[in-house]
């Protein structure tokens, strides 16, 4: 068995691809890792409270580390984040990470180069799987979750704090992909095969932030997010 560590990110296809991990005999998954944005206690991207993810793995019984990020981190400051936390793994015999990523050409690219340059392996096992099947797949295998962030440039408000079923699948625009692989919408995970027991949580209230488009100048990005409490 080839020892992994995998980069769990609180949400549904980070949950899925677990899944499959823990279920292919070729791998042992020894370790999960989550980048946190210190500054605001929150998991990137997702702005998932670090209490409620610290509650996800406590359910995944998976021993788990965190790379801290600061408020707004450079290229540079990550990779040597990142690269040390890689050179701990390696020195534990774990030279395999997986990733939740589905058909993003450029990340999967960067992932692979940043691992081969400390021997470590890159393993995607939803890597260009119809993300319609997928979606299907994560409903029916019994996974739950809440869409806690959403690009406001995409979707209205209506879209953020619902849960993830087939209704919500139905209502999305045909712009927008079914497993928000684009960045359109990222979820919470809160129960499903993976876990122990569900995750509890209290739902909070809906905030809107921009911040500065990474690919238009002087153009800004609209963001919903749902609090979650736990």
């Amino acid at each position: 068995m080839k020892n992994l560590y995998f980069n769990w990110s609180t949400g549904k296809d980070s949950a899925l691809a677990l899944y499959h991990l823990l279920e292919d005999p070729s791998y042992n998954v020894k370790h999960l890792v989550t980048t946190i944005n210190s500054h605001l206690n929150r998991v990137t991207m997702h702005g998932l409270s670090r209490s409620l993810m610290e509650k996800q793995v406590q359910q995944l019984k998976i021993n788990h580390s965190t790379i801290e990020l600061p408020e707004n981190p450079s290229m540079e400051e990550y990779n040597a984040l990142a690269q040390e936390f890689v050179g701990k793994m390696k020195t534990s015999g774990i030279d395999h990470a997986g990733f939740g990523d589905i058909f993003l050409e450029d990340l999967k690219k960067y992932r692979e180069e940043q691992l081969k340059t400390m021997e470590v392996n890159a393993v995607f096992p939803l890597w260009q799987k119809n993300t319609s099947d997928l979606i299907k797949e994560i409903i029916e295998t019994g996974f739950k979750a809440i869409v806690v962030c959403i690009n406001g440039n995409l979707l209205d408000e209506s879209f953020v704090g619902r849960e993830l079923d087939q209704s919500f699948i139905d209502d999305l625009p045909e712009r927008v992909d079914p497993c928000g692989e684009n960045g359109e919408f990222h979820t919470f995970c809160y129960d499903g095969p993976i876990f122990n027991s569900p995750i509890l949580f209290e739902r909070g209230e809906n905030i809107y932030k921009e911040y500065k488009s990474p690919t238009e100048k002087d153009q800004n990005v609209g963001f919903w997010f749902h609090e979650l409490i736990g």
